[in-house]
């Protein structure tokens, strides 16, 4: 008796020992109509898992790219995912919230042939050369060469389902229908009163599992012998159907001892599994970011500077850092996504109370992120007592000061020195004077209230003398911001913008829940 090794083999390479790829255009194909015309034009079938590998061959060799649009996998999921695709298995895309596992799956589409042939009105995709179902073995029975056939577009060939508690075997496997029964007056006994599940209807496709864990265990079981043998077992039916699918499952590590887990049988018949990441830099972040985020057209006017774009990126990158998140839970990249259109929608708001039509993101815009942040994070029992609000502002903060010393002289060293390098500006303000900043302020008063303040301009232009003027603005007040977070000034969040003090009068006018 045959190993299953040896019936592996047979079931994926045997359709394509006789492989002839003949040059149809898809015009042309399109135009058979019958299975006598399929046979005459030397049609041969292929597995599922053949022609991805096959496919994914001719990218390689051309040195284009199966999944356009993925960043930051090019030397580490990527190549581990196009060799599971050149070994024909079955795949587990393994990985925290927002690391693209299903991005992933649905462009594997892209390595299927465009059309193939299916037996008219088939439920199961049936090959025309190799029916499955009942109703394909008695349509060729019929009809013959005279059997009629469409094709079917690789769009067609994809099923996404995600895993629930509520998910039954019937919804997967397939179950008896009695009403088709009755309607089509046939006995129990009678496999054609099978209703198929989506497994089944998924046959020469791909079929996608999310979140895999959270499907109950009785349910996974129903998978073995899909997986071990490529057939399904209904009810008491004596059915073996060899499905052709390709099989990707994804999985959240957390939910192993959160909500669920794989069963240990069911992990050993999946071929490969394979570790997603998030970015691991800024410039791959910002990548994703910029694609990603939908930015109408009428916001392209807004003018968003590179650190501001680098600061979104670190706010996330911090986040995964931070001592009150959950790290186990990870930071979605769909963080600085929703993030970074906060930023854009909040000039675009001030811009439209001032009726201005040039205008640019500024610091403050920053606080209008937190509702992207506060409701993406997870936060551990020291920062739910803090508040989810709370820790995103310190977020931002932390990302200032990550960015601060880049770009201008160290604080910390600065306050030992006579002659800082912030002197000026520190003297104004503790000669009583105090700066608001309002967050719908215009442009006009904005510059004005930032020139206000001496030696501020003359620090941002010792280190960028090339600025365009309202970069140069913005970077003023960064320093602010940045001087805050490193305690050389003092800033207070007003209910319409920030208020910045000399740090002494900041802390004696700071209210009890500030201080704390």
């Amino acid at each position: 008796m045959p190993n299953f090794n040896q019936l592996k083999k047979a079931r994926y390479l045997l359709p394509i020992i006789c492989m002839k790829y003949f040059q149809l255009s898809p015009e042309q194909l399109l135009n058979i109509k019958t299975l006598g015309e399929l046979k005459a034009v030397g049609y041969v079938s292929r597995s599922v898992k053949q022609e991805l590998r096959d496919n994914l061959i001719k990218f390689l060799r051309q040195g284009k790219s199966a999944f356009p649009g993925i960043h930051g996998y090019e030397y580490t999921v990527l190549p581990e995912l196009e060799r599971a695709i050149l070994s024909m298995h079955n795949i587990n895309l393994l990985g925290l919230r927002g690391q693209a596992k299903t991005r992933i799956a649905r462009l594997m589409v892209n390595l299927l042939d465009e059309y193939i042939p299916i037996i008219k009105g088939s439920e199961l995709n049936d090959d025309p050369l190799n029916p499955l179902s009942r109703y394909g073995k008695d349509m060729v029975a019929e009809h013959g060469d005279q059997t009629p056939i469409e094709w079917l577009h690789r769009s067609e060939r994809y099923t996404e389902k995600l895993a629930t508690p509520d998910v039954s075997v019937a919804d997967l496997i397939g179950d008896t229908d009695p009403i088709k029964a009755a309607t089509l007056k046939l006995p129990y006994s009678d496999e054609r009163v099978i209703h198929f599940g989506l497994i089944p209807r998924s046959h020469r496709g791909i079929f996608v599992i999310n979140e895999l864990p959270d499907l109950q265990p009785r349910i996974q079981v129903a998978l073995f012998n899909i997986l071990q043998e490529g057939d399904i077992q209904i009810r008491g039916f004596k059915l073996r159907l060899p499905l052709d699918i390709q099989f990707v499952f994804t999985a959240n590590p957390e939910d192993y001892t959160n909500r669920g887990s794989i069963v240990t049988p069911l992990k050993d018949r999946i071929d490969s599994q394979i570790i997603t990441h998030y970015p691991k830099d800024i410039a791959t972040g910002r990548k994703i970011t910029e694609q990603e985020a939908y930015i109408k057209p009428e916001q392209e006017r807004i003018e968003v500077f590179e650190l501001a774009k680098n600061m979104i990126e670190q706010v996330a990158i911090e986040a995964r850092q931070s001592e009150y998140v959950d790290v186990k839970s990870g930071v979605s990249a769909r963080l600085t996504i929703s993030a970074y259109e906060n930023l854009v929608s909040a000039a675009e708001r001030r811009a439209l109370i001032n009726g201005e039509s040039n205008v640019h993101v500024r610091i403050g815009d920053f606080w209008a992120i937190v509702p992207a942040i506060s409701g993406k994070v997870e936060l551990v029992y020291e920062g739910e007592q803090e508040g989810a609000a709370a820790v995103a502002q310190a977020l931002i903060g932390k990302t200032i000061r990550s960015f601060f010393k880049q770009f201008f002289p160290d604080p910390e060293k600065e306050k030992k020195k006579n002659n800082s390098a912030y002197k000026t500006v520190q003297e104004w303000f503790g000669n009583g004077a105090q700066l608001d900043l309002l967050n719908d302020a215009p442009e006009r008063e904005y510059r004005a209230a930032l020139d206000k303040v001496p030696g501020l301009r003359q620090l941002v232009r010792s280190k960028f003398p090339n600025l365009p003027e309202s970069e140069t603005y913005f970077m003023m007040e960064f320093v602010l911001h940045g001087l805050a977070e490193y305690s050389l000034i003092s800033r207070k969040n007003l209910e319409r913008g920030m208020q910045f003090k000399d740090i002494l009068s900041g802390m004696f006018s700071m209210s009890g829940d500030e201080e704390d």
